[in-house]
Order: structure tokens, then sequence, then C-alpha cells
């Protein structure tokens, strides 16, 4: 792991260096290769019955192992980017780390996956606020704010901008590495804004992009919402840089 280099991306060929380990497909054993997929499955933040079952439902009939991954590395590895693996990488290389981190772990290990999802969920919020802060400034943006919709309607947002009396955007950002229950909540999220929300409030939706792949009919529903125009744009943290522009040009169409 310490010979990943800190990147601000990664591509295929990053994820192909963790599985092959710099060696030759004739020269990789089986157990070189477990440690690549035990690398990723930590990434991904999944314990080994999770990553079991959502790489077999990723690759198809036909197995999972070393065998399967020398056929055709190029789809191996496409399967596992699918599950949000690039920016899992990016995310934890990327993320400040702070003494507190290390506790945080130690209560993970006794609590369960429960914790984990919570602390990716406020990764994702705290990456969406990086970005926000660097647009609108400290100070011209509300926080987990109850916001005043249409005919005085509350709805709560992750982030209402300028204010949440006067909101002319709303972000609500999701960290998708969390229990299923948890996850069944975002549409109940965006469900309430959607209806809360004035014709000229903008919604944007922010997600770490994780575990899309065991939550399409979810995914599908949010992508039904932003054809339909209720939601403006959604964005992974791999498209940071197009949600800093969208938020540079709402800043100057709004006024703001």
């Amino acid at each position: 792991m310490k010979a990943l280099p800190v990147k601000d991306t990664y591509t295929d060929e990053d994820v192909a260096a963790i599985l092959e380990g710099g060696k030759p497909l004739n020269k990789l054993t089986s157990a070189d290769f477990d440690d690549g997929l035990l690398i990723v499955r930590l990434f991904l933040g999944l314990s080994k019955d999770q990553f079991t079952g959502v790489l077999t439902d990723a690759l198809g009939p036909g197995g999972s192992g070393l065998k399967r991954y020398k056929a055709d590395p190029g789809y191996y590895r496409a399967a596992l980017v699918e599950q949000g693996l690039l920016d899992a990488m990016m995310l934890e290389v990327n993320k400040p780390l702070h003494w507190t981190d290390t506790v945080v772990e130690r209560l993970r290990s006794g609590r369960g996956s429960a914790i984990s999802g919570q602390k990716r969920g406020r990764s994702a919020e705290d990456f969406a606020e990086d970005v926000i802060r660097e647009v609108f400034g400290e100070g011209n943006y509300q926080v987990r704010a109850t916001f005043t919709g249409r005919a005085g309607a509350p709805a709560k947002c992750d982030f209402a901008i300028p204010s949440a009396a006067n909101p002319r955007i709303v972000i609500e950002s999701k960290g998708f590495a969390a229990t299923g229950s948890k996850m069944s909540d975002v549409l109940g999220d965006v469900n309430a804004i959607i209806k809360a929300k004035r014709g000229d409030t903008t919604f944007l939706f922010f997600t770490d992009g994780l575990t899309w792949k065991q939550r399409q009919s979810d995914l599908r529903k949010l992508i039904s919402y932003q054809n339909e125009g209720d939601i403006a744009r959604i964005y992974t943290q791999s498209m940071v840089e197009q949600f800093r522009e969208d938020l540079i040009t709402l800043k100057a169409e709004c006024g703001l």
C-alpha cells in the first residue's frame, strides 16, 4: 500500500498495479492476487462476505479468482471500477488524518460497519463543503439547515446558499458506504427537498459515488429526477472540478 502513489485521481493502471504488484501475468500467483483484492476490499470498506457477493454479481458467472482475472484483466478491473473503487482510492489517500481517526477505527472494529458508513457520509459532506467554502466564502452558506421552500414549506438539506431563509441553491451530500436502511433514507431526503423547494431554487446532489452497483434502483430514481429537472445535477467526488465550475456559474447567475 505504501508503494501506491499519492494522486488527485486514479485510473485503471493504478488498479492493475494493486492487483498485479508489477508482475507479468504469467508470474502472478494466487497469493499475490489475493493480497491485491484485500487492498481493494479495504478501499471499498467492505467485509469479506460483502465483497465476495459484490464481486460475484459484478463479474457474472465464471468465478472471481486469479484464473478469471488472467482470462480478461480489463473486464475484471472495469467491474471493480464500477463499484466506485477509483473514487474510494482518491478519497482515502487524500483524506487529511487526525489522531482521532485511529480512535474511531478502534471503535469501528468493535461496532461493525455502521460507524464506517457514518464516517464516510461525513467525509462526503466535508469534501463538498471545502468546494462550497472556496466558491462562496465563509458565512455565505448554512450547513445542515432546515430551509424554507414554497408556501413556507420546510425541508432539511446539507447546504443552503446563501441562507436557509432564502435558498437559491440547496445541496444534499451523501456517502453511500452505509447500511441498506441508511441508504434507503436517501430517496426520502431527496423527495422532501424536491417537494419543498421553490422553482427558482437549484438543487444539486453530491455523493462519494460508492456502492452504486448494489443500489441500482436508487440510482435510476435519482437519475430520473435529474432528467426531469428536479435535481439540476448529480456529482461524484471524481467530478469535483465540474462541481466547482457549476457553483461559480450559479453564483454569478444568482448574483450571490
